[in-house]
């Protein structure tokens, strides 16, 4: 936009002031939204955060919005469904091919663990 230096902080300055530009917003936002939509687990949200040079309290203050009532449903909701896809394989392979799926999605290993010996 060939904006100057000092206009540049001007118009940090005034959406910071606004509110505009607000990282525990967007860490709520962004936490909620990756887990309601994308059903990605704790441990991939704060890796993501992470990524984006988030602070540790904001990270914390993220994971509060995550009830864990709404956790175990989604997660559950999510491992039945992936189980139902994978029900021609045998119990060996659902289980690696189910363990591999809610790891990539960041769910905590004690968790899935239950829910594999559940099978």
């Amino acid at each position: 936009m060939n904006l100057s230096k000092n206009e540049i902080e001007i118009i940090i300055v005034y959406l910071i002031e606004n509110n505009y530009l607000n990282e525990s917003r967007f860490v709520k936002v962004f936490a909620g939204g990756k887990f309601r939509i994308k059903n990605w687990g704790k441990i991939r949200i704060i890796r993501e955060l992470k990524y984006r040079k988030i602070s540790d309290y904001n990270i914390k203050l993220a994971l509060q919005e995550i009830s864990y009532v709404d956790y175990i449903k989604v997660f559950n909701k999510i491992s039945d469904k992936k189980l139902e896809f994978f029900k021609h394989l045998n119990t060996q392979e659902k289980k690696k091919k189910l363990l591999n799926f809610l790891i990539y999605k960041g769910w905590e290993k004690e968790i899935i663990y239950e829910k594999l010996n559940s099978l």
